[in-house]
């Protein structure tokens, strides 16, 4: 008897919930948040591991890392963006092989060169270390998924970006372009692919999505018509670097001070 009635207690429990539950699904009242309660937890080493988990996931990580501990190249120096003034030897490399990479694929599509180059000196990430080369390395230097993009650009808008480069006093990664500037910082003289800037011709600079749509202030580049590669960044280095072994340490000089 004892048990039938337990059950009989648990029966009616149920219908009780499960009306409660239709009675409920049937009503046109609407809900709304009236608080929210979140915690940080931290996940840290002395939480320890799982080792299901870490069973779970090794083969994944292990096919990673042998992928990005890959030697694609070697550098005979450290490369470093802030060992430079106006132009670090990491920028110029950064540079050259985005123009060089991505120009074939322009013209290819459109019929035209790029003139210049412009990345940002605070997207490179990392520096090159002495030494091997590996698939690693462009994922630290390049972490974004930052895309090429090339924006079409009259030469007063060209005459803004050198302004703009010459006010920030940043070594941001330029190739295709020279520019000499006097003692007080004034441009005397701009020069795309050896020859004077004119103002009145239309050139072609690469660079990221991101600065395309006038990030880091560089609104000049808001001002032109955009031809979008569909190229990331990061492949643009994992291709330099199987074409140039030893990586080239380049040093010329983006801006001369005279």
């Amino acid at each position: 008897m004892r048990n039938s009635k337990n059950k009989l207690l648990f029966l009616a429990g149920c219908l009780t919930i499960t009306s409660s539950l239709t009675m409920t699904s049937c009503k046109s009242s609407s809900y709304k948040n009236t608080s929210i309660d979140a915690k940080n937890i931290e996940v840290t080493a002395e939480m320890g591991s799982d080792k299901n988990m870490e069973a779970f996931i090794n083969p994944y990580r292990n096919h990673i890392d042998e992928d990005l501990n890959k030697v694609i190249s070697f550098s005979p120096v450290a490369m470093d963006k802030s060992k430079g003034k106006w132009q670090t030897t990491i920028g110029n490399l950064f540079a050259e092989a985005t123009l060089e990479e991505v120009n074939p694929i322009f013209k290819s599509r459109y019929g035209k060169d790029i003139d210049i180059c412009m990345l940002n000196h605070g997207g490179i990430r990392s520096i090159i270390s002495e030494g091997n080369v590996t698939t690693r390395t462009a994922f630290e230097v390049m972490p974004f998924e930052n895309s090429a993009v090339v924006v079409e650009l009259k030469g007063t808008q060209i005459q803004e970006l050198v302004e703009y480069v010459i006010a920030e006093k940043k070594p941001h990664p330029l190739a295709g372009i020279t520019i000499t500037i006097d003692a007080n910082n004034q441009i005397k003289n701009i020069k795309i692919n050896h020859q004077d800037l004119d103002l009145n011709k239309t050139y072609y600079v690469v660079t990221n999505d991101y600065l395309a749509l006038g990030g880091d202030n560089m609104k000049f580049f808001t001002k032109g018509e955009k031809f979008v590669m569909d190229y990331k960044l990061r492949n643009v280095l994992l291709a330099y670097f199987q074409k140039n072994n030893p990586l080239p340490v380049i040093t010329t000089q983006r801006i001369i001070e005279e």
